[in-house]
């Protein structure tokens, strides 16, 4: 049985079939039986919930139109800024802290009457690929409790494919929507670097940062990116641009599609069932008339050492502001220079010290030329293999991950290991290019993700070759691993 969508759920409130109140009183039930297991939330919304969903009710009983997700349960990432809510970033820095402000895209949510569950748990400053480094607790994977949920959005997707919520957002510095999702066997889009805001987004690495949504299945991803992009003035980096309706590239076909397949993701590393499993995703598209065409990628290999190199140091300079001074935690110090020492020492964790010190050492006099700007040449290199891989096609075709989702702990002690679990995402952010992860299989009853890759702001060709898959494959449909939704 398919899992619950916006889509359907959208039709049986129309319809009168059930209430919104009736609809978040049956998640929040779901999600209390679900959360000694999963722990996926970090903080409980039900007032909030309950009090958006009615106000939902009262339009449909007026005989008002509702967007297409109002009163319909999500849940927000950790380090989204909403009003009078809690936002730690997974962090003890600011476990006490509240946002005296909404982010643009809960302002913009707000104006579709949205429903929020609550804030998801994320590892420490959305630094990490396993959920692991969260300051208050692990996240566990719905398929199997065994295994993470992936990072750094690992509660987020963890809610979304456990059932507990409907839809959710997250962000993406390196992967951090692509990767969970992969894992957690459920829809990720990361959009282009400038479509959503990231006005009211705790910055880790600003030109890498992105907000994106992870859902059940396309239509669902659609739905959302027409609820959050858009030009901000409030966001330097934001790109101008006129309204769309994504909804209309859900279109079932990609005869004549040009799928590009970069020969530098399907080498050394990538497991052999997985690259089996992708092998006949590609196939699948043949079969539908997709034009498969090899490409080289050749820069690829030096985009990983580029990324923990500039997201780094661009993370030593956010962080900077986290000195026990303006807001956050204080450890009392001898002097202001002790309690700056103290308060640093005691409230990051040691994943985030770990990339503070190594950012500051690339950005450092003595390195700067060495390290970091090397990474930002080999960043422009990078750029350039996509702009020439994508002129010879519309889309490319990758793995999201090596394999499915490890065993919690297993590279906890292995920095390295874990960041080599990035290697089919993070370019993606170094050149600020749309990206979706979608379900194409299972080993030992664990997703297998599909990354697709498109041009500049053009999700609407990767909405529409990742919505024709999903509609070919449904042999690939499986239902909540934690049992069904009871609507």
């Amino acid at each position: 049985m398919k899992p619950v969508t916006i889509h359907s759920l959208h039709d049986k409130l129309v319809k009168g079939e059930i209430s919104a109140v009736e609809l978040t009183e049956k998640f929040i039930a779901r999600k209390d039986r679900l959360e000694p297991t999963v722990k996926a939330f970090l903080s409980d919304n039900r007032g909030f919930a309950l009090e958006a969903a009615a106000l939902t009710d009262k339009k449909i009983a007026a005989g008002e139109a509702i967007a297409d997700f109002a009163g319909i349960p999500g849940a927000i990432k950790d380090n989204i800024c909403v009003k009078g809510q809690q936002v730690t970033c997974a962090s003890k820095m600011l476990a006490s802290y509240r946002s005296p402000y909404d982010a643009t895209v809960i302002e913009k949510l707000n104006a579709l009457d949205y429903v929020s569950l609550g804030k998801t748990n994320m590892d420490e400053f959305a630094m990490g690929s396993s959920t692991e480094n969260s300051a208050f607790q692990v996240t566990t994977n719905p398929w199997n409790a065994k295994y993470v949920p992936g990072g750094s959005s690992g509660g987020s997707a963890a809610a979304v494919a456990a059932g507990e919520v409907v839809w959710s957002l997250g962000s993406d510095t390196g992967g951090s929507v692509r990767q969970p999702a992969a894992y957690c066997g459920v829809v990720g889009l990361k959009p282009t670097y400038g479509l959503v805001s990231r006005y009211g987004l705790i910055a880790f690495a600003s030109s890498l940062d992105q907000i994106g949504c992870f859902t059940n299945d396309v239509e669902d991803c659609a739905v959302m990116l027409n609820a959050i992009a858009g030009y901000d003035k409030k966001d330097s980096t934001s790109v101008p641009q006129g309204a769309k309706d994504y909804k209309k590239a859900l279109v079932n076909d990609v005869k004549g599609m040009k799928i590009g397949i970069p020969e530098e993701f399907f080498g050394e590393g990538l497991d052999t069932e997985c690259r089996k499993i992708l092998d006949d995703a590609i196939e699948t598209y043949k079969k539908l008339g997709a034009q498969i065409i090899t490409v080289k990628m050749p820069n690829m290999k030096y985009g990983l050492a580029a990324y923990y190199i500039i997201a780094p140091a661009e993370a030593s300079s956010n962080l900077g502001r986290y000195d026990g001074v303006g807001f956050g935690m204080r450890v009392p110090g001898k002097d202001i220079v002790d309690m700056y020492c103290k308060t640093r020492s005691e409230g990051f964790g040691p994943e985030v010290k770990r990339r503070i010190l190594l950012g500051t050492y690339v950005l450092s006099a003595g390195y700067y030329d060495a390290y970091y700007l090397r990474a930002m040449k080999v960043r422009t290199l990078v750029r350039q293999d996509y702009d020439k891989a994508l002129s010879q096609c519309d889309i490319l075709l990758t793995p999201t991950a090596p394999d499915t989702a490890f065993e919690i702990g297993k590279n906890k002690e292995n920095p390295l290991s874990m960041y080599l679990g990035d290697v089919c995402t993070v370019t993606v952010n170094l050149a600020g290019l749309p990206g979706i992860s979608i379900p194409c299989g299972y080993k030992n009853g664990l997703p297998v993700g599909m990354q697709l890759i498109g041009k500049a702001l053009d999700e609407e060709t990767l909405l529409r070759a990742a919505y024709t898959f999903e509609q070919e494959r449904t042999d690939l449909c499986r239902s909540f691993p934690t049992g069904e939704v009871e609507i």
